[in-house]
Parts: structure tokens; C-alpha cells; sequence
């Protein structure tokens, strides 16, 4: 222990999944297959949006920005866990710790901001149709990412000053997969209630919030839908926001009950539920958010399938004039 770190160990020793550590090796088989969809559909749809002008539009610029920030967020917590899954590789440096605790919480609440502006977005393309033009413009995207990095770094930069002061003179082993607020400020050997109400206070203001005016936005949403004049219409209207309702719902709920499980089931809810919760909202979305929107959009599945058509056609092309040289030759 140097001077420096006197209250501080020098590394956690993060212990995985409890009860389930001979499982770890078979569990790392569903966690890389997760982990290598999210980074291949999330690439992949970035690339189609990128290479596509018609595609060029605020709700696809938004949809960029939703999968950026789903790589980010299951690379900062996915590797260390596989790492500990194949390699038994425990080990993580106090420091390294704060700032992977930082990034998954900052990221998250980055995302939370992003399916907030996406919902606003789908509000006024279809309560208010006529404004959409001079509402989302390029400085309105610039404006919501702006804020929402921000707005996220000033909730969650407390939670790491807030660990930092607490010492961990007793034990420096943590049962998780990865550095997280609650399951650190639990191995302290001082008060924390200031961490625990801070954590409810980030929580409630940055996710909280935001889940309380998406599910404003998309109840005026369906009452604007419902009261529209033909089935039809209800029905385009209804497909083009069923992807984003899916979306919301699978980042939310996993949080929503890790969150309560690690608060309200402490001594019911087995440690095993708790880390299996709380890796599913870093691996969950993040894979089937590209799915989601692949199948359900029809500008990006027509336009995957039109790549995939080309470069299927330029290859069968490259083939036949191989083949043609050949017989040349001969």
C-alpha cells in the first residue's frame, strides 16, 4: 500500500457470478455470441446509414448515435467479464475500476438521453407533422447531444468522487463481473448514505425523468394515432414507432428490475440474479437494438438487402470473368 492509497487497495478482485463460478467458462459462450452480434448489427448499421444520403435524416442520425453509444457500452463492461470467464483474469486496479464504474453509468445515461430525443422525434413526426421540418434541424441534433453528454457526466461524476472518499480497509473483493456504484460502495468500511441517496437522486433525475417523458410522449402519441381518419394511416404510424417502443422497453426493464434488486432484494434475491441482471442491460440492448431496427424499418432493410444483392452480384461477376480468363488461357 503506498501513501497515496492508504484508505485504497491497490486492486478489486472481481469474483464473477456467485454461486455459478464452475459455470463461468459456459456461460462466456451466450455472453461472446451476445457481445459479437451487438458490435457486428451495430457496426453494420452504422455503415448502411453512413454509405446512405436518403438515410441522412434526423431519425437515423439519432439511430447512429444509439448504436455508438451501444458498442461503447458493452465494451466497457463485456471484455473484463469474458476475460474472467476464460482467463480468470480477477484482478482490476482501483483506478481502472472508477473509471470503468464511470464509463457504464455515464454511457447509460448518454443512451437513456438518446431514446428520450428519439421519442420527441417520433412526437412531433406525428402530432405535429407540419413543424417537424423547422423543429429537428442540425442544430436541434447538435444541441440534444450536446446536453446529453454533458447532463450525464455532471449526474455521474459525483458517484466516482463519492467512492473515492470512502475507505476499503477491510476487504477489496467485489462479487461481480464488472466495477458498479452499489456493489463498490458496499465493500467501504465507512457510511454510505450519502452514496445510496446521491445514487437514488442520479437515478431518479437522468433515467428516471426520462422514462416518465417518453411514456408521456408515446401515450400522446397513440391518442394522436387512434384519432387518425383511416386504418391505414393508424397503421404506418403504429409500425413506425412499434421499434422504438421495443427498444425502450428492452433498455429500461432490465435496469429497472437490476435496480430494484440490488436495493430492495438484498438477502431475498440470490447474488447470482443480481449479476445476471445487471450484465443483461450492458449486452442486451446493445444486441438486439440492431435486430430490432433492421427487421422492423424498412428504409435499412431494403437498403441492407440492396448491398448485399450488389456485392452478391459483383462477386458471382468476378467469379465468371475468372473463369472466362481460364478458358482463354487454355
Amino acid at each position: 500500500m503506498s501513501n497515496v492509497s492508504v484508505f485504497h487497495p491497490d486492486y478489486f478482485i472481481l469474483l464473477g457470478i456467485p454461486g455459478l463460478e464452475d459455470s463461468h467458462l459456459l456461460l462466456s459462450i451466450p455472453f461472446s455470441i451476445m457481445y459479437a452480434i451487438a458490435l457486428l448489427g451495430n457496426s453494420t448499421l452504422m455503415f448502411v446509414i453512413a454509405s446512405n444520403e436518403n438515410l441522412h435524416q434526423p431519425m437515423y442520425i439519432f439511430l447512429t448515435m444509439l448504436t455508438a453509444t451501444d458498442i461503447l457500452l458493452s465494451s466497457s463492461a463485456v471484455p473484463k467479464t469474458l476475460t474472467i470467464f476464460w482467463f480468470n483474469s480477477h484482478k482490476i486496479l482501483f483506478d481502472c475500476c472508477l473509471i470503468q464504474l464511470f464509463f457504464i453509468h455515464y454511457l447509460f445515461v448518454i443512451e437513456s438521453s438518446i431514446l428520450l430525443t428519439m421519442a420527441y422525434d417520433r412526437y412531433i413526426a406525428i402530432c405535429s407533422p407540419l413543424t417537424y421540418t423547422t423543429t429537428i434541424t442540425t442544430s436541434f441534433i447538435r444541441r440534444t447531444l450536446l446536453v446529453a453528454l454533458f447532463r450525464a457526466f455532471f449526474i455521474i461524476i459525483p458517484l466516482v468522487v463519492l467512492l473515492n472518499r470512502l475507505p476499503y480497509n477491510e476487504s477489496n473483493t467485489i462479487a461481480h463481473t464488472y466495477c458498479e456504484h452499489i456493489a463498490m460502495a458496499h465493500k467501504a468500511t465507512a457510511d454510505i448514505t450519502v452514496n445510496s441517496v446521491y445514487g437514488l437522486v442520479a437515478a431518479f433525475s437522468s433515467t428516471g425523468v426520462d422514462m416518465i417523458l417518453i411514456t408521456v410522449s408515446y401515450g400522446v402519441i397513440i391518442q394522436t394515432v387512434l384519432s387518425l381518419p383511416t386504418s391505414e394511416t393508424r397503421s404506418k404510424a403504429f409500425n413506425t414507432t412499434l421499434s422504438h417502443v421495443c427498444v425502450i422497453l428492452l433498455f429500461y426493464i432490465p435496469a429497472f428490475f437490476s435496480f430494484i434488486a440490488h436495493r430492495a432484494g438484498q438477502g431475498k434475491i440470490p447474488p447470482s440474479v443480481h449479476i445476471l441482471l445487471a450484465n443483461l442491460y450492458v449486452i442486451i440492448p446493445p444486441m438486439m437494438n440492431p435486430i430490432i431496427y433492421g427487421i422492423r424499418t424498412k428504409e435499412i432493410r431494403n437498403r441492407l438487402t440492396a448491398m448485399l444483392c450488389m456485392n452478391t452480384r459483383r462477386d458471382s461477376f468476378s467469379v465468371f470473368d475468372l473463369d472466362q480468363k481460364t478458358r482463354m488461357a487454355k
